[in-house]
């Protein structure tokens, strides 16, 4: 039997970590092993102490926030993923924490069902948010949020690496297609549009097709509609 997914739960309020613990220790293929109440005590867990797969990040937290404890996560080589909680969908630091590198977020009244499939595809390395949300979300905050003029040329500098199709498939990634949308628009087997999206994981040592959104918007090879 596959281990159980280790769970740690990132939220300075009690009530709300009650709420998602009485989820998910309910299911067989999860296990909550660690509830924290600020960012600091999520990257000692998610980087120490045994570990976990999946870190719920509350953003708003006391010591140190969630996107600061994102970049550490992250920074820190762990193969913990990051999975953002948040009252609003279109709040600035949800953005800056996908650009620190969460998988994708959630809205904390998000039913049981959404959660848990949340859950599972951030650990199966997906995007935990349908593409148009994702998409939706960027267009509202890249505006909000202007990328430096350096930023944008390292951004266009790791994007040097591809080649003309995987430029093509990163652009309709970031224009919020489906991989399934996106073979069609190309004429391309939807086996292939698969192959093309690993490649572009590798080439970018990006972590999930979110950091592969957020890239394609840094590098400008795609605009938020006006």
């Amino acid at each position: 039997m596959t281990a159980p997914l280790r769970l740690v739960l990132a939220d300075d309020q009690e009530l709300v970590r009650l709420g998602f613990r009485m989820v998910l220790d309910a299911q067989e293929d999860m296990t909550v092993v660690a509830e924290v109440g600020n960012g600091r005590d999520a990257v000692a867990r998610a980087t120490t102490g045994g570990g976990c797969d999946v870190v719920l990040m509350d953003i708003r937290m006391p010591v140190m926030d969630g996107v600061e404890a994102t970049r550490r996560i992250v920074d820190s080589g762990s193969s913990a993923k990051v999975l953002v909680l948040t009252t609003f969908d279109l709040d600035e630091y949800v953005y800056a924490a996908l650009h620190a590198g969460a998988s994708g977020f959630l809205l904390k009244d998000a039913g049981p069902a959404e959660l848990l499939a949340g859950i599972r595809a951030v650990h199966g390395g997906e995007a935990v948010v349908a593409p148009t949300a994702t998409r939706r979300l960027l267009e509202r905050l890249v505006p909000m949020l202007p990328i430096t003029g350096e930023a944008a040329s390292r951004a266009r500098e790791r994007l040097d690496v591809l080649t003309e199709r995987e430029l093509e498939v990163l652009t309709a990634i970031a224009q919020g297609h489906t991989n399934t949308e996106i073979a069609q628009q190309l004429w391309l087997a939807e086996a292939t549009v698969k192959t093309h999206v690993g490649h572009l994981l590798a080439k970018l040592n990006a972590r999930d097709r979110v950091q592969l959104v957020v890239l394609a918007y840094d590098a400008g090879l795609v605009r938020p509609n006006p």
